[in-house]
């Protein structure tokens, strides 16, 4: 639970990076609305990778180099977000007409759930231990069920 706070907290600062870097982009610049969110999730996925690096996984022994562990959160993470924020945005603002700033929210809202549960299984995962297989299927040793 403590964790899922942390993951929050620095997701919600994340929100305000991926806030002000779209409407600077799409208000300010006047790039495409889509193109805009590419970009504003982006510089959002680096923000939340930082912190979730020093502060909400910190914890955790790593498993491997933080560029290895970049690599796979901007895979996995910011490929669903960027992705899903792309699908959604096309949706409610370029089908229901919905304003790109409350049609971002409801995107980022969306994917927080899948985001945290790849990061915390795939991207932190943690170090496997002989003690991790205590739990093991009887007829496939190999397979755990934790």
């Amino acid at each position: 639970m403590i964790r899922w706070l942390k993951f929050n907290f620095v997701g919600g600062i994340g929100i305000g990076v991926q806030l002000a870097v779209l409407t600077v982009l799409k208000t300010g610049l006047h790039f495409n609305y889509l193109l805009a969110t590419a970009l504003a999730v982006e510089a959002a996925v680096i923000h939340n990778f930082l912190w979730h690096e020093r502060f909400t996984w910190k914890d955790r022994e790593k498993t491997s180099s933080s560029l290895v562990r970049f690599i796979k959160f901007n895979l996995t993470n910011g490929l669903l977000s960027i992705l899903g924020n792309l699908g959604l945005m096309k949706l409610l603002v370029g089908w229901f007409h919905l304003n790109y700033i409350a049609a971002n929210l409801v995107a980022i809202t969306l994917c927080s759930v899948a985001n945290f549960l790849i990061s915390d299984r795939f991207v932190f995962s943690h170090k496997l231990s002989q003690s991790s297989h205590t739990h093991e299927i009887p007829c496939c040793p190999s397979i755990s069920r934790n």
